[in-house]
C-alpha cells in the first residue's frame, strides 16, 4: 500500500526541480529522497520521474501525484490551524519569527519580560530574514518590516520607522575636518542606489564596499569603511557611529506583528501580540529617530 509520507518526497522533488532541493527542504540526504520516490513508484505502479542527466523530471503521473500531495498538505495545515485555534490555554509552545537584527535589538528584551509574566508559555524564536510560511505553521506569529506584509495574514502595524545615513566616528571626524573629500559609501546590492537627499548633501561620493546583508553593512560602518543608510533603531544604538551631517531623516518601512487569520483569536497569540505591541509602542522614539532608547 502507498505510504502517504512518500508523497511528501515526490512533492518536494517536483517543487524544487530535483533531489538536491528536496533534500534541503526535507533536511535529509539525497539517498533518502531517491529511496522514498522509488517506494512511491512501486506502491502506485507508475513511473513518477524520468531520470535524466540534468536531474529528475516529473512524468504526467508524477505531476498528478504532486498535485494530490499538495492538496493533502494544504488540508493538513488547515486542520493544524483549526485545532490550534481551539486552544485557549496560556500554556504550550508559541513560535515567533522575526528578522535577526530585530530579535537582537528589540525582541529579546520583550521575550524576557513575557516569559517572566507567562512562564507556562514555551516561546520558540526563529530568527530569519526570509519570510516563513505561517499558513504552513512554520511560525505562529511573525514580525515583519514591510510596506505590504501580505493579504493572507492579519495583525497590526506596531510602529512607523525612520532611517538616517550613518558613518563611523573616525570617518565623521575626517569629513568634518575636510568636507571636500569624497564620501566613502557602502551600497546594498539589492538597493537601486543612494537616497536622493544624500546625493544633494554629498555629491562627491565613491562606493568602497558592496554588501547584501545588514550585519555586513553595520560592520563596514563600524570599521570606517564607509557610510550607509540604516533604520534609526539600529544606527542610533551603535556607539561607534553617528548620523551623517546635512542628511535629514528618511521614511523607512514600518514594523508589523502578524498571524494567520485562523489563529487570530487564539489566547496565546493575542496575549503575546498585545504584550509586544504595548512594549514596542513605548519604544517608538527609537524607531522614528526621536530618541536613543535601544542599546544605549
Amino acid at each position: 500500500m502507498l505510504d502517504w509520507n512518500d508523497l511528501r518526497y515526490v512533492l518536494e522533488t517536483v517543487r524544487h526541480g530535483g533531489l538536491s532541493g528536496a533534500a534541503r527542504a526535507l533536511k535529509v540526504n539525497h539517498a533518502t529522497v531517491s529511496r522514498r520516490i522509488v517506494a512511491a513508484e512501486r506502491s502506485m505502479g507508475a513511473r513518477l520521474f524520468d531520470r535524466a542527466p540534468g536531474g529528475y523530471r516529473p512524468t504526467d503521473a508524477g505531476r498528478e501525484a504532486a498535485q494530490i500531495a499538495e492538496r493533502m498538505e494544504t488540508a493538513s495545515h488547515e486542520l493544524s490551524r483549526s485545532l490550534s485555534a481551539r486552544d485557549q490555554q496560556l500554556s504550550g509552545v508559541l513560535t515567533i519569527t522575526a528578522p535577526q537584527l530585530l530579535v537582537e535589538r528589540m525582541l529579546a528584551s520583550i521575550v524576557k519580560d513575557f516569559i517572566a509574566e507567562y512562564p507556562a508559555i514555551e516561546l520558540k524564536i526563529i530568527a530569519a530574514n526570509r519570510e516563513l510560511n505561517l499558513s504552513a505553521r512554520e511560525a505562529d506569529i511573525a514580525f515583519r518590516i514591510s510596506d505590504t506584509p501580505g493579504d493572507t495574514l492579519v495583525g497590526r502595524r506596531v510602529t512607523e520607522q525612520s532611517a538616517a545615513v550613518y558613518v563611523g566616528k573616525k570617518q565623521a571626524a575626517l569629513l568634518k575636518a575636510d568636507p571636500s573629500i569624497p564620501l566613502d559609501w557602502i551600497r546594498f546590492a539589492h538597493w537601486p542606489g543612494p537616497p536622493d537627499v544624500l546625493k544633494l548633501a554629498w555629491p562627491n561620493r565613491r562606493v568602497t564596499l558592496t554588501v547584501d546583508d545588514m550585519y555586513a553593512a553595520l560592520a563596514g560602518v563600524r570599521a570606517n569603511i564607509g557610510a550607509t543608510r540604516l533604520p534609526c533603531f539600529l544606527g542610533d544604538s551603535e556607539p561607534e557611529m553617528e548620523r551623517l551631517a546635512r542628511v535629514p531623516l528618511m521614511p523607512y518601512r514600518p514594523i508589523w506583528v502578524l498571524t494567520h487569520a485562523d489563529l487570530r483569536a487564539t489566547r496565546k497569540v493575542t496575549t503575546f501580540t498585545d504584550f509586544a505591541a504595548t512594549r514596542i509602542h513605548a519604544m517608538r522614539p527609537a524607531f522614528d529617530g526621536r530618541g536613543l532608547q535601544l542599546g544605549r
